[in-house]
């Protein structure tokens, strides 16, 4: 009985730790929120159609995420050009 004990004892004292990280991030904001849907909306989702919600959310999630990842990038924009000298 007293090795049981130990064992919820120990397994206790090891998921602690774990727990205190659960909320690490930031909550999100209501204008953050409104943003999102904003950019979903604009990439062809509507809230309305529920006849098609998994599929229509994800598609403009898809599109969401690679505007977002077009939009980080580095360095000069490929419309850029150059000129040297004569």
């Amino acid at each position: 009985m007293k090795s049981i004990i130990k064992a919820f004892a120990v397994a206790a004292l090891v998921a602690a730790p774990l727990a205190s990280f659960a909320q690490s991030s930031q909550p999100v904001t209501r204008a953050q929120v409104r943003e999102e849907l904003v950019q979903l909306e604009k990439a062809g989702y509507n809230p309305n159609d529920w006849l098609n919600y998994p599929a229509n959310i994800q598609h403009a999630e898809a599109i969401v995420a690679q505007q977002n990842s077009n939009n980080t990038a580095y360095g000069a924009g490929t419309s850029s050009t150059s000129q040297s000298g004569k």
